[in-house]
């Protein structure tokens, strides 16, 4: 596994982290907790060290599934990621819960679930520019990291192009930076990734392999099998999903080398970028687990990068 420095935290994180979106329910599968064990054992032994998780990923199920497995294994062995400004009502039904005293409160409840009294990074999760220009809010958090609650605080933006969000986070103590980033999504190589350069700040990409699309699973011609009852059909149109498998063959042909996961390669694509940091792909069973953390091994996440680990 390659170690990073997670922007001005100095955290040592792995290129390759843990997403846990699928433990909340919203991709048709549900787990137990020998189920999450198991691939958070395995991802360990991978050399995995980052978790990612929210608030609103189940009804507090994916903090709670995490929190029973760190029951059982090393606090200090994991940089623990999660975020707030939702909450769960049903799949797919959020509502938004912004202020100050609403966020302290789901603070505490994310603390309580994880079985934690520290969180490594607190991320903003996905607000528009109206909650987040909240002097209060952010005063607030700002307590809550001097009483050692917090360690760092993050913006998870909701749209790759969030210029404002991210220009701002230096200023309300933010270090990081979590957005959509892979090789069919590049929209945050105009204008996010270079201010995270300009602010040292750490880089999250979430969705690396494009819901799916950069699996290596589906082919022209595999529109029907394309998984669309899950979260995914909310952001993939049925008309757009067989241009897109075109252009994913197209990809596989012309830049994927010959006998390479293609999975893998995505991954490590995105590693590539001097920006990023960490790819936190989600993770359903243990040869996922495999194949994310053989990303670290090709010469695309291995080429020489500016945040790599020399503490």
């Amino acid at each position: 596994m390659i170690y990073r420095r997670l922007g001005r935290t100095n955290l040592k994180v792995s290129a390759v982290g843990f997403g846990s979106w699928q433990f909340g329910g919203e991709w048709n599968m549900t787990f137990t907790q020998p189920e999450a064990s198991k691939l958070l054992a395995r991802a360990k032994e991978k050399g995995i060290n980052l978790i990612d998780t929210a608030e609103c990923y189940g009804d507090g199920t994916s903090e709670s599934l995490i929190g029973g497995y760190l029951k059982t294994d090393k606090r200090a062995d994991w940089v623990i990621a999660t975020k707030f400004g939702h909450q769960f009502h049903g799949l797919f039904n959020r509502s938004d819960h912004w202020t100050a005293a609403e966020v302290i409160q789901q603070l505490e409840g994310s603390l309580s679930r994880l079985g934690t009294d520290y969180i490594d990074l607190y991320q903003f999760h996905s607000g528009g520019d109206n909650v987040f220009n909240n002097t209060d809010l952010w005063n607030a958090l700002d307590k809550a990291v001097k009483a050692g609650k917090i360690r760092h605080l993050g913006i998870s933006i909701g749209s790759n192009d969030n210029l404002h969000q991210t220009s701002s986070a230096t200023s309300v103590g933010a270090s990081t930076i979590q957005v959509v980033y892979n090789r069919l999504d590049r929209k945050p190589e105009e204008r996010v990734l270079p201010s995270c350069i300009s602010q040292d700040l750490g880089v999250l990409a979430r969705v690396p392999l494009a819901s799916g699309f950069l699996s290596g699973k589906y082919k022209p011609g595999d529109e029907g099998s394309f998984p669309t009852t899950d979260v995914r059909g909310h952001w993939w149109k049925k008309e757009d999903i067989a241009s897109t498998l075109k252009t994913v063959a197209t990809i596989k042909e012309k830049e994927v080398p010959a006998g390479t996961d293609m999975a893998s390669w995505a991954l490590a694509w995105v590693l590539q970028h001097p920006a990023v940091t960490c790819v936190i792909p989600g993770i359903k069973s243990v040869a996922q687990v495999d194949s994310n953390a053989a990303a670290a091994d090709l010469p695309l996440a291995k080429a020489p990068h500016p945040q790599t680990w020399k503490g």
